[in-house]
Protein backbone atom coordinates (compact mmCIF):
# COMPACT_ATOMS: atom_id res chain seq x y z
CA UNK A 1 0.00 0.00 0.00
CA UNK A 2 1.10 3.45 -0.85
CA UNK A 3 0.45 6.40 0.68
CA UNK A 4 0.42 10.15 0.38
CA UNK A 5 0.24 12.39 3.30
CA UNK A 6 0.94 16.61 3.29
CA UNK A 7 -0.06 18.19 6.62
CA UNK A 8 2.28 18.21 9.98
CA UNK A 9 0.87 15.94 12.97
CA UNK A 10 2.32 17.58 16.67
CA UNK A 11 4.85 15.93 18.30
CA UNK A 12 8.07 14.57 17.39
CA UNK A 13 8.12 10.84 17.24
CA UNK A 14 11.67 10.97 16.04
CA UNK A 15 13.88 12.88 12.98
CA UNK A 16 13.23 14.10 10.59
CA UNK A 17 10.00 15.71 12.23
CA UNK A 18 6.61 16.10 11.02
CA UNK A 19 4.46 14.09 8.78
CA UNK A 20 6.09 12.48 5.81
CA UNK A 21 5.04 13.68 2.46
CA UNK A 22 4.90 10.24 1.25
CA UNK A 23 5.22 6.73 2.76
CA UNK A 24 6.10 3.01 1.40
CA UNK A 25 4.74 0.30 3.45
CA UNK A 26 7.48 -2.21 3.17
CA UNK A 27 4.55 -5.01 4.99
CA UNK A 28 2.53 -4.60 1.83
CA UNK A 29 3.44 -6.21 -1.91
CA UNK A 30 2.59 -3.48 -3.69
CA UNK A 31 4.92 -1.35 -1.92
CA UNK A 32 7.02 -3.62 -2.61
CA UNK A 33 7.28 -3.73 -5.76
CA UNK A 34 7.40 -0.71 -6.22
CA UNK A 35 10.34 -0.37 -4.89
CA UNK A 36 11.54 -3.74 -6.53
CA UNK A 37 12.36 -5.59 -3.30
CA UNK A 38 12.39 -8.48 -1.63
CA UNK A 39 12.63 -9.46 1.77
CA UNK A 40 14.82 -12.14 2.56
CA UNK A 41 15.38 -13.70 5.90
CA UNK A 42 18.10 -15.88 8.24
CA UNK A 43 18.32 -16.80 11.56
CA UNK A 44 21.28 -16.14 13.92
CA UNK A 45 23.42 -18.59 15.35
CA UNK A 46 25.34 -17.92 19.08
CA UNK A 47 28.64 -19.95 18.24
CA UNK A 48 32.22 -20.30 20.09
CA UNK A 49 34.99 -17.83 19.33
CA UNK A 50 38.35 -17.23 20.29
CA UNK A 51 39.30 -13.91 21.89
CA UNK A 52 41.72 -11.95 24.19
CA UNK A 53 41.30 -11.14 27.46
CA UNK A 54 41.60 -7.07 28.36
CA UNK A 55 45.11 -6.05 28.03
CA UNK A 56 47.18 -2.71 29.31
CA UNK A 57 45.74 -0.54 26.23
CA UNK A 58 42.02 -1.93 27.56
CA UNK A 59 41.97 -3.58 24.55
CA UNK A 60 41.29 -7.37 23.65
CA UNK A 61 45.17 -8.07 23.57
CA UNK A 62 45.93 -9.86 26.60
CA UNK A 63 46.34 -13.53 26.97
CA UNK A 64 43.98 -16.01 24.53
CA UNK A 65 40.47 -16.67 26.32
CA UNK A 66 37.50 -18.68 24.98
CA UNK A 67 33.97 -16.23 24.29
CA UNK A 68 30.99 -16.48 21.84
CA UNK A 69 30.27 -14.70 18.52
CA UNK A 70 27.57 -15.29 15.98
CA UNK A 71 26.77 -16.11 12.16
CA UNK A 72 26.20 -15.02 10.00
CA UNK A 73 27.98 -11.40 9.67
CA UNK A 74 25.28 -9.94 7.27
CA UNK A 75 25.34 -6.13 8.07
CA UNK A 76 28.06 -5.77 4.85
CA UNK A 77 26.04 -4.24 1.30
CA UNK A 78 27.72 -6.59 -0.32
CA UNK A 79 27.08 -9.99 1.52
CA UNK A 80 25.07 -12.66 -0.43
CA UNK A 81 21.47 -13.52 0.98
CA UNK A 82 20.24 -15.45 -2.32
CA UNK A 83 20.50 -18.33 -0.73
CA UNK A 84 18.54 -17.23 2.20
CA UNK A 85 14.72 -17.80 2.44
CA UNK A 86 12.38 -15.22 0.79
CA UNK A 87 9.48 -14.35 2.55
CA UNK A 88 6.34 -12.54 1.72
CA UNK A 89 5.54 -8.88 2.84
CA UNK A 90 2.64 -9.50 4.36
CA UNK A 91 4.43 -12.27 6.61
CA UNK A 92 6.68 -9.88 8.40
CA UNK A 93 4.31 -9.97 11.44
CA UNK A 94 5.21 -13.79 11.47
CA UNK A 95 6.72 -15.01 14.53
CA UNK A 96 10.61 -16.00 13.53
CA UNK A 97 13.51 -17.73 15.02
CA UNK A 98 13.87 -19.86 18.59
CA UNK A 99 12.23 -17.63 21.28
CA UNK A 100 14.23 -17.15 24.41
CA UNK A 101 18.12 -15.38 23.99
CA UNK A 102 17.41 -15.32 19.80
CA UNK A 103 18.80 -13.32 16.91
CA UNK A 104 18.20 -12.65 13.69
CA UNK A 105 18.41 -10.92 9.85
CA UNK A 106 15.97 -9.14 7.81
CA UNK A 107 17.31 -8.14 4.64
CA UNK A 108 15.89 -6.10 1.44
CA UNK A 109 17.19 -4.06 -1.48
CA UNK A 110 15.16 -0.97 -2.17
CA UNK A 111 14.90 1.28 -5.29
CA UNK A 112 13.96 4.65 -5.42
CA UNK A 113 10.93 5.03 -7.23
CA UNK A 114 10.57 8.55 -9.95
CA UNK A 115 6.39 8.94 -7.96
CA UNK A 116 5.26 7.80 -4.55
CA UNK A 117 1.78 8.56 -5.42
CA UNK A 118 1.94 11.88 -6.55
CA UNK A 119 4.98 12.72 -4.60
CA UNK A 120 7.69 13.34 -6.71
CA UNK A 121 11.21 11.56 -5.12
CA UNK A 122 14.02 13.57 -6.28
CA UNK A 123 15.78 15.51 -3.70
CA UNK A 124 13.59 13.91 -1.09
CA UNK A 125 15.06 13.23 2.58
CA UNK A 126 14.32 9.37 2.79
CA UNK A 127 13.89 7.91 6.50
CA UNK A 128 13.42 4.65 6.83
CA UNK A 129 11.62 2.97 9.86
CA UNK A 130 10.56 -0.43 11.43
CA UNK A 131 9.71 -1.74 14.77
CA UNK A 132 10.70 -4.96 15.62
CA UNK A 133 9.18 -7.26 18.68
CA UNK A 134 11.60 -6.45 20.61
CA UNK A 135 14.71 -4.71 19.81
CA UNK A 136 16.16 -3.86 15.91
CA UNK A 137 20.04 -2.64 14.99
CA UNK A 138 19.78 -1.14 11.62
CA UNK A 139 22.62 -1.46 8.84
CA UNK A 140 22.46 0.60 5.70
CA UNK A 141 24.72 0.28 2.68
CA UNK A 142 26.82 -1.73 4.89
CA UNK A 143 27.21 0.70 7.75
CA UNK A 144 26.46 0.85 11.33
CA UNK A 145 27.31 4.23 12.60
CA UNK A 146 28.02 4.05 16.51
CA UNK A 147 27.87 7.55 18.68
CA UNK A 148 27.95 7.26 22.37
CA UNK A 149 24.53 8.27 24.18
CA UNK A 150 22.37 7.29 20.48
CA UNK A 151 19.25 6.71 21.57
CA UNK A 152 17.63 4.45 18.47
CA UNK A 153 19.02 5.22 14.61
CA UNK A 154 20.87 2.01 13.73
CA UNK A 155 21.32 0.95 17.62
CA UNK A 156 18.50 -0.22 19.87
CA UNK A 157 15.95 2.25 19.96
CA UNK A 158 14.11 0.60 23.11
CA UNK A 159 11.65 -2.23 24.19
CA UNK A 160 9.19 -2.29 21.20
CA UNK A 161 10.39 1.60 20.05
CA UNK A 162 10.97 2.91 16.85
CA UNK A 163 14.05 3.02 14.77
CA UNK A 164 14.36 5.59 12.56
CA UNK A 165 17.21 5.78 10.00
CA UNK A 166 17.82 8.64 6.80
CA UNK A 167 18.84 6.44 3.98
CA UNK A 168 19.24 9.63 1.98
CA UNK A 169 18.86 13.27 2.05
CA UNK A 170 19.22 13.49 -1.82
CA UNK A 171 16.93 10.84 -3.30
CA UNK A 172 17.71 10.04 -7.00
CA UNK A 173 14.84 7.97 -9.25
CA UNK A 174 16.71 4.94 -9.57
CA UNK A 175 19.28 4.52 -6.63
CA UNK A 176 19.55 1.49 -5.17
CA UNK A 177 20.04 0.95 -1.10
CA UNK A 178 20.92 -1.81 1.21
CA UNK A 179 18.90 -2.30 4.58
CA UNK A 180 19.47 -5.25 6.89
CA UNK A 181 18.04 -5.66 10.24
CA UNK A 182 19.22 -7.16 12.90
CA UNK A 183 16.33 -8.73 15.26
CA UNK A 184 16.90 -9.28 18.91
CA UNK A 185 14.58 -11.25 21.15
CA UNK A 186 14.10 -9.33 24.52
CA UNK A 187 14.59 -8.33 27.20
CA UNK A 188 17.61 -10.35 27.19
CA UNK A 189 17.97 -11.12 30.76
CA UNK A 190 14.44 -11.75 30.92
CA UNK A 191 14.90 -14.90 28.56
CA UNK A 192 11.27 -14.34 26.95
CA UNK A 193 8.86 -16.68 25.69
CA UNK A 194 8.09 -15.52 22.70
CA UNK A 195 9.61 -14.51 19.39
CA UNK A 196 10.45 -12.04 17.12
CA UNK A 197 8.70 -9.90 14.45
CA UNK A 198 8.46 -7.45 12.58
CA UNK A 199 5.43 -5.17 13.45
CA UNK A 200 6.10 -2.47 11.07
CA UNK A 201 8.69 -1.10 8.24
CA UNK A 202 8.14 1.84 6.35
CA UNK A 203 9.95 4.38 3.78
CA UNK A 204 8.63 7.85 4.58
CA UNK A 205 9.76 10.36 1.95
CA UNK A 206 10.00 13.94 3.16
CA UNK A 207 9.94 17.28 0.41
CA UNK A 208 11.36 19.46 3.75
CA UNK A 209 11.85 18.08 6.67
CA UNK A 210 11.50 19.99 9.93
CA UNK A 211 14.69 20.60 11.75
CA UNK A 212 14.30 23.66 13.81
CA UNK A 213 11.69 24.19 16.65
CA UNK A 214 11.23 27.44 15.39
CA UNK A 215 12.76 30.45 13.27
CA UNK A 216 13.18 34.31 13.99
CA UNK A 217 14.41 37.10 11.83
CA UNK A 218 17.78 38.32 13.48
CA UNK A 219 17.77 41.22 15.01
CA UNK A 220 21.15 43.18 13.52
CA UNK A 221 22.84 46.32 15.17
CA UNK A 222 24.48 47.40 12.16
CA UNK A 223 27.43 49.94 12.97
CA UNK A 224 29.52 49.13 9.71
CA UNK A 225 28.58 48.22 6.02
CA UNK A 226 31.50 45.83 6.33
CA UNK A 227 29.13 43.76 8.21
CA UNK A 228 27.05 43.22 5.12
CA UNK A 229 30.34 40.74 4.05
CA UNK A 230 29.70 38.87 6.66
CA UNK A 231 25.22 38.46 7.90
CA UNK A 232 23.51 37.94 4.72
CA UNK A 233 20.38 39.94 4.30
CA UNK A 234 17.20 38.55 5.91
CA UNK A 235 19.11 36.88 8.17
CA UNK A 236 17.40 34.38 10.89
CA UNK A 237 18.10 32.62 13.86
CA UNK A 238 16.75 29.44 14.34
CA UNK A 239 15.95 27.81 17.56
CA UNK A 240 16.72 24.12 17.68
CA UNK A 241 16.22 22.89 21.08
CA UNK A 242 15.13 24.59 24.46
CA UNK A 243 14.65 24.02 28.22
CA UNK A 244 18.07 23.55 29.26
CA UNK A 245 19.45 24.79 32.51
CA UNK A 246 22.57 26.77 30.76
CA UNK A 247 23.61 25.91 27.39
CA UNK A 248 27.93 26.54 27.25
CA UNK A 249 31.27 25.30 25.29
CA UNK A 250 29.78 23.53 21.93
CA UNK A 251 31.74 22.09 19.49
CA UNK A 252 30.94 20.38 15.54
CA UNK A 253 32.12 17.40 15.37
CA UNK A 254 32.91 17.04 11.24
CA UNK A 255 31.47 14.32 8.85
CA UNK A 256 32.95 10.75 8.73
CA UNK A 257 33.22 7.97 6.92
CA UNK A 258 30.09 6.40 8.66
CA UNK A 259 28.39 9.08 10.38
CA UNK A 260 27.37 12.60 9.46
CA UNK A 261 29.15 15.76 11.31
CA UNK A 262 27.07 16.68 14.75
CA UNK A 263 26.78 18.90 17.62
CA UNK A 264 28.57 18.27 21.08
CA UNK A 265 27.60 21.25 23.84
CA UNK A 266 27.47 21.52 27.94
CA UNK A 267 24.80 22.02 30.05
CA UNK A 268 27.11 22.97 32.91
CA UNK A 269 24.12 23.79 35.82
CA UNK A 270 23.31 19.90 34.58
CA UNK A 271 26.04 18.22 34.63
CA UNK A 272 26.03 16.99 31.20
CA UNK A 273 27.06 16.89 27.02
CA UNK A 274 24.26 17.03 24.81
CA UNK A 275 24.40 15.65 21.03
CA UNK A 276 22.57 17.26 18.24
CA UNK A 277 22.44 16.05 15.12
CA UNK A 278 21.66 17.17 11.55
CA UNK A 279 18.20 15.81 11.39
CA UNK A 280 17.20 17.27 15.08
CA UNK A 281 17.47 14.58 16.95
CA UNK A 282 18.81 15.62 20.76
CA UNK A 283 20.37 12.90 23.04
CA UNK A 284 22.88 12.97 26.17
CA UNK A 285 26.32 12.17 25.13
CA UNK A 286 27.82 12.21 28.19
CA UNK A 287 26.80 12.25 32.14
CA UNK A 288 28.36 13.47 35.18
CA UNK A 289 30.15 15.20 32.54
CA UNK A 290 32.21 17.28 35.21
CA UNK A 291 31.52 16.42 38.83
CA UNK A 292 30.85 13.30 40.67
CA UNK A 293 31.52 15.12 44.28
CA UNK A 294 29.36 14.33 47.07
CA UNK A 295 29.21 17.75 47.49
CA UNK A 296 27.97 18.28 43.96
CA UNK A 297 24.71 19.90 45.56
CA UNK A 298 26.48 23.34 46.30
CA UNK A 299 27.82 23.82 42.65
CA UNK A 300 25.97 26.01 40.80
CA UNK A 301 27.78 24.67 37.38
CA UNK A 302 29.15 21.32 38.53
CA UNK A 303 29.94 19.79 35.05
CA UNK A 304 31.39 20.09 31.70
CA UNK A 305 32.34 23.70 29.57
CA UNK A 306 34.22 23.79 27.41
CA UNK A 307 34.33 21.41 24.55
CA UNK A 308 37.05 20.97 21.61
CA UNK A 309 39.11 18.54 19.17
CA UNK A 310 42.39 17.24 18.53
CA UNK A 311 44.00 16.59 15.63
CA UNK A 312 42.73 13.25 15.99
CA UNK A 313 39.30 14.19 16.86
CA UNK A 314 39.20 13.26 20.40
CA UNK A 315 37.26 15.52 22.23
CA UNK A 316 38.84 17.38 24.81
CA UNK A 317 37.18 18.71 28.00
CA UNK A 318 36.84 21.63 30.58
CA UNK A 319 35.40 19.95 33.70
CA UNK A 320 34.51 22.46 36.35
CA UNK A 321 33.32 20.43 39.34
CA UNK A 322 36.73 18.12 38.91
CA UNK A 323 38.66 21.19 38.58
CA UNK A 324 40.80 19.71 35.24
CA UNK A 325 41.40 19.53 31.55
CA UNK A 326 40.40 15.87 30.01
CA UNK A 327 40.46 14.31 26.78
CA UNK A 328 38.39 11.12 25.64
CA UNK A 329 40.32 8.76 24.11
CA UNK A 330 38.70 6.48 21.06
CA UNK A 331 37.98 3.62 23.90
CA UNK A 332 36.28 6.25 26.06
CA UNK A 333 39.00 6.54 28.86
CA UNK A 334 39.42 9.67 30.01
CA UNK A 335 43.24 11.27 30.17
CA UNK A 336 44.09 13.83 32.14
CA UNK A 337 45.63 17.06 30.37
CA UNK A 338 46.12 19.48 33.26
CA UNK A 339 44.72 19.19 37.03
CA UNK A 340 47.38 21.21 38.19
CA UNK A 341 49.63 23.63 38.50
CA UNK A 342 52.87 23.98 40.54
CA UNK A 343 51.30 21.65 43.03
CA UNK A 344 48.49 23.22 43.27
CA UNK A 345 44.63 22.15 41.61
CA UNK A 346 43.40 24.73 38.94
CA UNK A 347 40.27 26.35 39.69
CA UNK A 348 37.53 25.11 36.83
CA UNK A 349 39.10 25.10 33.46
CA UNK A 350 36.54 27.13 31.46
CA UNK A 351 37.54 27.27 27.43
CA UNK A 352 40.24 25.89 25.61
CA UNK A 353 41.41 26.07 21.90
CA UNK A 354 43.91 24.05 20.26
CA UNK A 355 47.39 25.40 18.31
CA UNK A 356 48.07 23.61 15.13
CA UNK A 357 51.16 22.01 16.70
CA UNK A 358 48.86 20.51 19.09
CA UNK A 359 49.64 22.33 22.02
CA UNK A 360 46.19 23.16 24.19
CA UNK A 361 45.37 26.37 25.73
CA UNK A 362 43.04 27.09 28.22
CA UNK A 363 41.50 29.62 30.41
CA UNK A 364 40.93 29.23 34.28
CA UNK A 365 38.73 31.36 36.11
CA UNK A 366 36.70 30.19 39.28
CA UNK A 367 33.57 30.15 37.77
CA UNK A 368 32.96 26.59 38.24
CA UNK A 369 33.18 26.98 41.92
CA UNK A 370 30.27 27.02 44.42
CA UNK A 371 31.46 30.73 45.77
CA UNK A 372 33.94 31.90 42.80
CA UNK A 373 36.50 34.18 43.40
CA UNK A 374 35.91 33.15 47.85
CA UNK A 375 35.72 30.07 47.44
CA UNK A 376 37.44 28.34 49.98
CA UNK A 377 38.58 25.60 47.63
CA UNK A 378 40.26 27.74 45.43
CA UNK A 379 44.34 27.24 45.55
CA UNK A 380 45.56 29.32 42.89
CA UNK A 381 45.55 32.90 43.73
CA UNK A 382 44.98 34.27 40.57
CA UNK A 383 43.10 33.10 37.46
CA UNK A 384 45.95 31.95 34.91
CA UNK A 385 45.57 31.20 31.22
CA UNK A 386 47.70 27.80 30.63
CA UNK A 387 49.11 25.85 27.95
CA UNK A 388 49.63 22.20 27.67
CA UNK A 389 52.72 21.39 25.80
CA UNK A 390 51.84 19.02 22.17
CA UNK A 391 53.62 15.93 24.13
CA UNK A 392 51.26 16.55 26.98
CA UNK A 393 53.88 16.33 28.98
CA UNK A 394 54.14 20.48 30.48
CA UNK A 395 51.77 22.55 31.90
CA UNK A 396 52.73 26.22 31.75
CA UNK A 397 51.24 29.65 33.06
CA UNK A 398 51.41 32.37 29.81
CA UNK A 399 49.61 35.28 31.53
CA UNK A 400 47.47 36.17 35.12
CA UNK A 401 46.29 39.55 33.25
CA UNK A 402 42.64 39.11 33.01
CA UNK A 403 40.77 38.55 36.56
CA UNK A 404 38.26 36.31 34.60
CA UNK A 405 40.07 34.95 31.57
CA UNK A 406 36.83 33.13 29.31
CA UNK A 407 36.78 32.93 25.58
CA UNK A 408 39.84 32.29 23.83
CA UNK A 409 40.95 32.26 19.82
CA UNK A 410 44.39 32.24 17.77
CA UNK A 411 43.83 34.49 14.65
CA UNK A 412 43.96 32.48 11.60
CA UNK A 413 47.57 32.48 10.97
CA UNK A 414 48.35 32.08 14.20
CA UNK A 415 50.19 35.50 14.95
CA UNK A 416 47.83 36.57 17.46
CA UNK A 417 46.34 35.20 20.28
CA UNK A 418 42.73 36.97 21.73
CA UNK A 419 41.42 36.57 25.46
CA UNK A 420 38.53 38.27 26.88
CA UNK A 421 37.12 38.88 30.09
CA UNK A 422 34.34 37.82 31.89
CA UNK A 423 34.66 41.18 34.69
CA UNK A 424 31.70 43.41 34.96
CA UNK A 425 34.20 46.04 35.50
CA UNK A 426 36.33 45.60 32.35
CA UNK A 427 34.65 44.42 29.70
CA UNK A 428 37.87 43.85 27.69
CA UNK A 429 39.72 41.76 25.25
CA UNK A 430 43.52 41.37 25.05
CA UNK A 431 45.67 40.70 22.15
CA UNK A 432 49.07 39.05 22.43
CA UNK A 433 51.55 37.91 19.81
CA UNK A 434 52.63 34.70 19.74
CA UNK A 435 56.12 33.52 20.23
CA UNK A 436 57.77 30.30 18.61
CA UNK A 437 57.95 28.57 21.06
CA UNK A 438 54.12 28.98 22.23
CA UNK A 439 54.26 30.96 24.65
CA UNK A 440 52.84 34.93 24.83
CA UNK A 441 53.80 38.49 24.95
CA UNK A 442 52.99 42.39 24.53
CA UNK A 443 49.62 41.72 25.40
CA UNK A 444 47.73 44.81 25.06
CA UNK A 445 43.77 45.96 25.12
CA UNK A 446 42.50 44.61 21.93
CA UNK A 447 38.64 45.66 22.43
CA UNK A 448 37.02 47.92 25.38
CA UNK A 449 33.33 47.29 25.89
CA UNK A 450 33.20 48.57 29.31
CA UNK A 451 31.31 51.27 28.46
CA UNK A 452 28.50 49.17 26.45
CA UNK A 453 24.99 48.87 27.79
CA UNK A 454 24.23 45.53 29.29
CA UNK A 455 24.97 43.49 32.46
CA UNK A 456 26.73 41.20 30.76
CA UNK A 457 30.72 41.07 30.59
CA UNK A 458 32.92 38.77 27.81
CA UNK A 459 32.20 35.34 28.00
CA UNK A 460 32.75 32.60 24.12
CA UNK A 461 34.71 33.95 21.54
CA UNK A 462 35.20 32.32 18.25
CA UNK A 463 37.02 33.82 14.83
CA UNK A 464 36.46 33.32 11.45
CA UNK A 465 38.91 32.96 8.31
CA UNK A 466 39.26 36.58 7.81
CA UNK A 467 40.31 37.01 11.12
CA UNK A 468 36.95 38.57 12.39
CA UNK A 469 35.89 38.01 15.89
CA UNK A 470 32.41 36.62 17.48
CA UNK A 471 32.11 37.53 21.19
CA UNK A 472 29.68 37.27 23.63
CA UNK A 473 29.48 40.83 25.03
CA UNK A 474 26.94 43.06 26.38
CA UNK A 475 23.54 42.92 24.98
CA UNK A 476 24.46 40.26 22.60
CA UNK A 477 26.86 38.92 19.45
CA UNK A 478 29.36 41.31 18.52
CA UNK A 479 31.69 41.23 15.55
CA UNK A 480 34.78 42.92 15.53
CA UNK A 481 37.04 43.24 12.60
CA UNK A 482 40.94 41.66 12.51
CA UNK A 483 41.53 46.01 13.05
CA UNK A 484 39.41 46.28 15.78
CA UNK A 485 36.61 47.79 15.02
CA UNK A 486 32.62 46.97 16.07
CA UNK A 487 30.94 45.97 12.63
CA UNK A 488 27.85 45.05 14.38
CA UNK A 489 26.23 43.16 16.84
CA UNK A 490 23.22 40.55 16.43
CA UNK A 491 20.93 40.30 19.03
CA UNK A 492 18.98 36.77 19.24
CA UNK A 493 15.84 35.68 21.45
CA UNK A 494 18.49 34.83 24.34
CA UNK A 495 21.74 36.12 25.15
CA UNK A 496 24.50 33.90 23.59
CA UNK A 497 27.21 33.03 25.80
CA UNK A 498 29.22 30.38 23.33
CA UNK A 499 28.94 29.58 19.56
CA UNK A 500 30.97 26.70 17.42
CA UNK A 501 31.60 27.03 13.31
CA UNK A 502 29.69 24.08 11.70
CA UNK A 503 27.98 22.02 9.10
CA UNK A 504 30.11 20.85 6.39
CA UNK A 505 31.25 24.29 4.79
CA UNK A 506 31.65 25.72 8.32
CA UNK A 507 29.31 28.83 7.60
CA UNK A 508 26.66 28.07 10.26
CA UNK A 509 27.16 29.35 13.87
CA UNK A 510 25.52 27.31 16.50
CA UNK A 511 24.87 29.42 19.75
CA UNK A 512 24.30 28.37 22.98
CA UNK A 513 22.56 30.72 24.53
CA UNK A 514 21.19 30.42 28.16
CA UNK A 515 18.02 27.67 27.73
CA UNK A 516 18.43 27.23 24.02
CA UNK A 517 20.39 26.14 20.98
CA UNK A 518 20.39 28.23 18.32
CA UNK A 519 22.31 28.97 14.87
CA UNK A 520 22.60 31.53 12.22
CA UNK A 521 23.64 30.83 8.55
CA UNK A 522 26.63 33.17 7.76
CA UNK A 523 28.77 34.24 4.59
CA UNK A 524 32.42 33.48 5.72
CA UNK A 525 33.63 30.05 6.86
CA UNK A 526 34.89 29.94 10.59
CA UNK A 527 38.13 28.49 12.10
CA UNK A 528 37.67 25.40 13.65
CA UNK A 529 39.38 22.37 14.49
Amino acid sequence: MVRAAHTDRPGRPGPPFGRPDAVVDLAARDSVQLVKGQWRYHDVKIVDADSRAVGPDLKPSGDPIKTYDYAPYAGAADFDDSQWEAIDAITLDQRRSTAKVCFNWYRINVTIPEKVGNFETAGSTVAFEIVIDDYAEVWVNGKMPRVLGQPGGPVIKGFNAPNRVIITRNAQPGQRIQLAVFGINGPISYSPQNFIWIKSATLDFYKAPKVAISETPATIIRKDPALDEIVPAGAKIEKLAGGFLFTEGPIWVPRMEDTDGYLLFSDPNNNLIYRWTQDGQLSIFLTKSGYRGMDIGEYGQPGSNGLTLDKQGRLTINQHGNRRVVRMEKNGQLTILADRYEGRRLNSPNDLVYKSDGALYFTDPPFGLPKFFDDPRKELPYSGVFRVSPDGKQVQLLTTDLKGPNGLAFSPDEKYFYVDDWDTEKKIIMRYEVNSDGTLSNGKIFFDMTSAEGEDALDGMKIDQKGNLYVSGPGGLWIISAEGKHLGTIVGPEHPHNFAWGDDDGKTLYLCAKTGLYRIRLKIPGIRP
